[in-house]
């Protein structure tokens, strides 16, 4: 690939030093000219390309079977203890709320909201704070559900840090 510098008519302006600017002006209008050809061509390339593909159009190497039975089982057990812990969750806030499937839906949105987690070492403590959702009766269904978890008195595993759930704005 050809190297290009900065583009400067050099010395007096003469017909002698006007004619290398000039040529070299033109090279470089040239090289354009090409690489914008060759982006052109690459666009339209890319756009032949398949966005999917099957499993069998993969090269051998590269194709992935399925997961063993020890890590089906894994994988089937993480689940399992997810949605025990999530049925464990909307338990507790169907009593705050009444109906199940309000407190199954604000203990997905708690999965999936924002939330602060702060290390504080000094009181050996991860704090878990919870932002203020739409209503205050879900605020205070949070506010009980963090006394149930902190109640637990929890140890975030691999450290000595005490897990403590709090709402945003709630008294300490």
């Amino acid at each position: 690939m050809q190297e290009f510098g900065a583009l400067h008519l050099h010395g007096d302006i003469e017909a002698e030093n006007v004619q290398h600017f000039e040529n070299d002006k033109a090279k470089l209008q040239e090289h354009i000219k090409n690489l914008t050809g060759k982006i052109e061509q690459l666009k339209h390339d890319r756009k032949n390309v398949p966005h999917h593909i099957t499993v069998d159009q993969l090269p051998v190497e590269q194709r992935f079977d399925r997961l063993s039975t020890q890590s089906k089982h894994l994988v089937d057990t993480i689940k399992m203890i997810a949605y025990r812990a999530e049925t464990s969750m909307a338990s507790v806030l169907k009593e705050h709320l009444g109906d199940p499937e309000d407190a199954r839906r604000l203990v997905k949105r708690i999965c999936i909201g924002e939330t602060d987690i702060i290390v504080d070492n000094q009181s050996k403590k991860l704090v878990v704070r919870l932002h203020h959702q739409a209503c205050n009766a879900q605020d205070e269904a949070f506010g009980k559900l963090c006394e149930e978890l902190n109640a637990t008195e929890t140890i975030f595993p691999g450290t000595d840090l005490r897990l403590v759930y709090k709402v945003i704005g709630a008294v300490d």
